[in-house]
This record gives C-alpha cells, sequence and structure tokens, in this order.
C-alpha cells in the first residue's frame, strides 16, 4: 500500500448520504434555478414564481426541500417570506457546477 493510499481516509456512510442528498439538489434543473436567481440576493417567494414561471406553491415545495438541505434560508416580514442562499459555500458549488457544465 503506498504512503498516499494508506494516509487517505474515507467519507464515513453518513457523510456520503449527506453529500449526495446534498448534490441531488442540483440535479433539478428548477432548483436549479432558484439558487441561481437567489445568486443576486434575497427574493420573496412571489417574485421567485415570477421570474422562473412557475407556480408560488411549487416554489413553495422546491424551496422547503432546500432549506431542509441548509442551501437556502428564509426569512419572514409579517406575511410575507424571503429566501436567500445560506452561506457563501453553496454560491461556490453553484459556480463550480455551471463552469463545468
Amino acid at each position: 500500500m503506498s504512503q498516499k493510499t494508506s494516509s487517505l481516509q474515507m467519507l464515513s456512510q453518513s457523510e456520503a448520504e449527506r453529500a449526495a442528498e446534498m448534490f441531488s439538489a442540483f440535479a433539478d434543473s428548477t432548483r436549479l434555478k432558484l439558487l441561481h436567481a437567489l445568486t443576486g440576493g434575497e427574493l420573496c417567494v412571489g417574485d421567485l414564481a415570477e421570474l422562473l414561471g412557475v407556480s408560488i406553491s411549487a416554489v413553495s415545495h422546491q424551496l422547503r426541500g432546500l432549506r431542509a438541505l441548509r442551501l437556502v434560508r428564509g426569512r419572514r416580514d409579517g406575511k410575507m417570506m424571503f429566501y436567500s442562499l445560506d452561506d457563501d459555500h453553496v454560491l461556490s458549488l453553484l459556480d463550480v457546477g455551471l463552469q463545468h457544465a
């Protein structure tokens, strides 16, 4: 076994599953468009629905999943919900994925 191989640590099953679930979020064109729209800053659900040309219900459904994966975060202002990317890591993942594509 080489020095490099012996120092390599495998991902745990739970780490691999969490990462795979997070990357699966990028595999859906609607979710990808939502994430890309949020690169410009915080937007409300209605604005996102209008930008994407889909229903508010569909946007809310997708955002719920993205929030569970900690890719976006929500902020309530009265009756309105505003969403933004959770952190700069999400922006980096999105940028690298789009450049690679």
